[in-house]
């Protein structure tokens, strides 16, 4: 569940018989605009809340080297993210909570962090026109992270989004209402507002111009409009590949983002979609099976056992037509795919920067042989076939990292989905990096999941997400304990950056003693 901030400001008090200051929010939250973008580099000096109170031992790093991209996985210790609030920026491009976002940048540095994610929306950048773009309140976050030494993660994010309420640009939604299908749709007839339907890619349709032509656009925008942070204060670019951000269609009911755990339904029934289908049915020589998808599949709330479609011994998944159609759908997904690592690869790909992109973990039902949830992802993955391999061929060919959430999940389904993908990678020669799925409770060993794959091999981890419960009395002394246990083995000689700058870096016991802690308040 992705957490974001809801109306905090700082707080800052003095902790009983000591010289350390406690961190805080409460609302109501602080705006910004980006026309006072040019104030940051002044904030940045009063915006350290007690640092020199807090005698952690620090050994300075520097700041400014060029990022060094590499080819197989790192054996250097993992670089550790924490992700901002998907509100940080507002719908009218404003950032929120400004205060309280800078004095978490702070107490992040303090804590040892590499960097923070920051999620970019295309609404936001874009909200009026295909021809116009305002990065301010992006710019003046990123000013942020670079003032409090920080590195950052920047997810483009070319979906729509229901916490916070972020949808596709106005502009396009209104080109929807002339023409539904430029939308997914499902089988009863349900348009998905957050994604554009993979058939459209290459069709004119928003005023015009094709979405990837449009994408292109946006991406050149940025890399023009950050081209001062990347290498030094931005390292790696995240690129949207479909439904939530990852590489999947959005089989999850409409309105639904992250949380759905039952099977999904297909999404192939906007008229542009079903157009390809049909002339890939005609190819095959068999023309019944272009008139839609599966029909005797299961439907979002219904269990999969209940379906011809995916049931274990004698399920229509596993016929000829089955084969058809699930080749057919996951290929389509895959040519979205290559066509956006492509323009992404085209237009950062010469720059100091990783380039990666989201593969969910959908591991619910991966018990059964047909795996569903998969299949209706667009992930033609089951006991008798790997889907993931195509996927991480077409990852390796554009050298993008591929980030697996769901890596705090417990269980053996998990366990063994994410063998898989990593195993796939690892032929491959593709990066691994992580996310875990919702903020770590107390009581549960999900700190102790999300460490045993961190060890296993990642190049970095991201935590999701800062907000108001992540500096919680309930979780913030876990998520220190959580960093304290991480490995901090010396960096690379070659990896640690060169120049004057401000970032630290801490040992497991830097924060040791009764007089250095640093919680909400």
């Amino acid at each position: 569940m992705e957490v974001s901030l809801s109306g905090p400001k700082v707080i800052v008090t003095k902790l009983k018989d000591s010289k350390v200051k406690r961190l805080g929010f409460s609302a109501p939250g602080f705006g910004y605009s980006g026309s006072n973008f040019v104030d940051l580099r002044r904030k940045c000096r009063v915006n350290w809340v007690g640092l020199k109170a807090i005698r952690a031992q620090v050994a300075v790093e520097k700041n400014n080297a060029p990022f060094r991209k590499e080819k197989v996985q790192s054996q250097t210790p993992v670089e550790l993210l924490v992700g901002l609030p998907l509100d940080t920026v507002s719908k009218s491009n404003t950032i929120n909570h400004e205060k309280a976002i800078s004095a978490g940048l702070r107490a992040l540095k303090l804590l040892g962090a590499y960097g923070v994610e920051l999620p970019v929306f295309w609404a936001v950048v874009q909200p009026n026109s295909p021809h116009e773009f305002d990065w301010s309140a992006y710019l003046a976050v990123a000013d942020m992270a670079r003032c409090a030494g920080l590195r950052l993660r920047v997810s483009l994010n070319l979906n729509g989004c229901h916490r916070p309420n972020v949808m596709l640009p106005g502009w396009v939604l209104q080109a929807a209402e002339t023409d539904p299908d430029i939308l997914f749709k499902d089988k009863s007839g349900a348009l998905h507002k957050d994604c554009l339907s993979f058939a459209v890619d290459e069709l004119p349709v928003l005023q015009g111009r094709k979405p990837v032509d449009v994408f292109e656009s946006l991406f050149r925008s940025f890399s023009s409009t950050f081209k001062d942070y990347f290498g030094s204060t931005i390292t790696e670019i995240t690129v949207s590949l479909g439904a939530n951000g990852e590489l999947r269609y959005p089989s999850f009911p409409p309105t639904t983002d992250s949380e759905f755990t039952s099977v999904g339904e297909f999404q192939c029934y906007d008229k542009y979609t079903l157009s390809q289908l049909k002339q890939a049915a005609e190819s095959a020589g068999n023309p019944l099976w272009g008139l839609g998808g599966p029909h005797d599949a299961s439907k979002y709330d219904e269990s999969p056992n209940n379906s011809n479609f995916f049931k274990d011994h004698g399920g229509s998944w596993n016929t000829p037509y089955g084969n058809f159609f699930l080749s057919w759908y996951s290929q389509q997904l895959l040519h979205h795919g290559d066509r956006l690592l492509s323009i992404a690869s085209n237009v950062f790909g010469d720059l100091p920067v990783q380039l990666s992109a989201k593969v969910p973990l959908l591991h619910h039902w991966h018990e059964m042989s047909s795996r569903p949830a998969e299949l209706t992802a667009g992930f033609y993955n089951s006991a008798e076939r790997d889907g993931y391999d195509a996927v991480t061929e077409m990852f390796a060919k554009y050298n993008c990292m591929m980030i697996i959430p769901g890596m705090d999940e417990l269980g053996s389904n998990p366990e063994s989905l994410l063998h898989q993908i990593k195993q796939a990678c690892e032929k491959h020669g593709v990066q691994v990096s992580g996310e875990n799925s919702a903020l770590v409770k107390q009581g549960t060993d999900n700190f102790g999941k999300i460490k045993e794959n961190v060890q296993a091999g990642l190049k970095t981890f991201t935590y999701q997400r800062m907000g108001a419960d992540f500096f919680s009395p309930e979780h913030w002394p876990l998520f220190r304990e959580f960093v304290r246990g991480m490995e901090r083995s010396q960096l690379d000689a070659d990896d640690l950056p060169e120049g004057n700058g401000g970032g630290v870096s801490l040992s497991a016991d830097s924060e040791a003693g009764n007089n250095r802690e640093m919680q909400a308040a």
